[in-house]
């Protein structure tokens, strides 16, 4: 139907497609590139959209199904880029400035349940997946959690009335308070005291009066 050339490399082609948006995208062995194109039921019937290109290549590649998907930050694909020694995750979402549900991005997508049994598949019978929804896995922001409660700031700021307890207490509490400060201060006077003495014998050591 249509011939789409991409590069003269003799790597494999890894190829992912997902129904939902009628995208596939096709990863080379080797290669450190992710091309992805749109597939249309109209001439050209392959339509370019981008590339996402890292440093390292990629010794193969995987990724998660659908439903494994983070709907909040409308993420469409996440791939998983193995490495010599490591498994890089390639996350690639959809920039939206609303925090709903994205429903264009999310159609109904195939269950992990099973449309029918190994038997019923062996003997020729064909049925589609069971699709669910990914409308349950979708949390929204903390914005759209915001509550806000009026209250008489008036009314707040009125000072309520003491109890007679309450009044004992605070008279207690204010009378060690004061307490703690006269003892504060008579030994504050008495090492002022002590230091001018302490001065003076030191200036008289220095005259050789001692």
């Amino acid at each position: 139907m249509a011939l789409q050339e991409l590069d003269s490399s003799n790597g494999a082609l890894l190829p992912f497609y997902d129904p939902d948006t009628n995208v596939i995208y096709v990863c080379g062995k080797g290669d450190s590139s992710i091309r992805y194109f749109e597939i249309t039921e109209e001439p050209p019937y392959i339509h370019f959209l981008n590339t996402f290109t890292s440093k390292e290549p990629q010794r193969g590649m995987g990724w998660m199904p659908k439903r494994g998907l983070d709907v909040s930050k409308c993420e469409i694909a996440r791939f998983y880029k193995l490495h010599e020694r490591k498994c890089e995750p390639i996350i690639m979402t959809v920039p939206r400035k609303s925090d709903l549900f994205q429903d264009d991005l999310y159609p109904d997508t195939a269950g992990p349940d099973a449309a029918m049994e190994a038997e019923e598949w062996v003997a020729g019978k064909t049925a589609g997946p069971v699709l669910i929804s990914l409308r349950e896995a979708y949390v929204p922001s903390k914005q759209r959690d915001l509550k806000i409660s009026k209250k008489n700031v008036l009314h707040e700021s009125r000072p309520a009335p003491a109890s007679s307890t309450g009044s004992a207490t605070h008279l207690s509490a204010t009378a060690e308070v004061l307490q703690e400060l006269q003892a504060l201060r008579l030994q504050v006077k008495e090492q002022g005291e002590r230091i001018s003495r302490l001065e003076e014998q030191l200036s008289r050591i220095e005259n050789g009066d001692v």
